[in-house]
C-alpha cells in the first residue's frame, strides 16, 4: 500500500537514526517500526495477580457449619418481626 504521512519532527528523527543504524531501506525501517509498535500497542496490559490475604477468624469448622444455620435463623427472625410491624 502506498501513503504519505507526515511525521512529528521527533518521530522523523528517530525513524532516521534507527535507519542509520539498521543500514537497510527506510521501508523497511518504516515497516518494521509500525509492525513492533502495533503489535505492542495490542499487547493486554500486565494485570496484578489477585491475591487473597487469609486471616485467623478463631472459628472451628463446627463453628463455620453452624454459622449458615445461624444467619438462616436469624433472617427467618427479621422477616416474622418485620411481618408483624405492618
Amino acid at each position: 500500500m502506498r501513503t504519505t504521512l507526515t511525521l512529528d519532527p521527533d518521530v522523523a528523527a528517530l525513524l532516521e537514526k534507527e535507519n542509520r543504524r539498521a543500514n537497510e531501506p527506510m521501508k523497511q525501517t518504516v515497516n518494521r517500526a509500525l509492525r513492533c509498535g502495533l503489535l505492542e500497542a495490542a499487547r493486554p496490559a500486565p494485570r496484578k495477580p489477585f491475591v487473597v490475604v487469609p486471616f485467623d477468624t478463631s472459628l472451628t469448622s463446627d463453628d463455620w457449619k453452624n454459622w449458615g444455620e445461624t444467619k438462616m435463623e436469624d433472617q427467618m427472625i427479621r422477616e416474622a418481626e418485620a411481618a408483624t410491624a405492618r
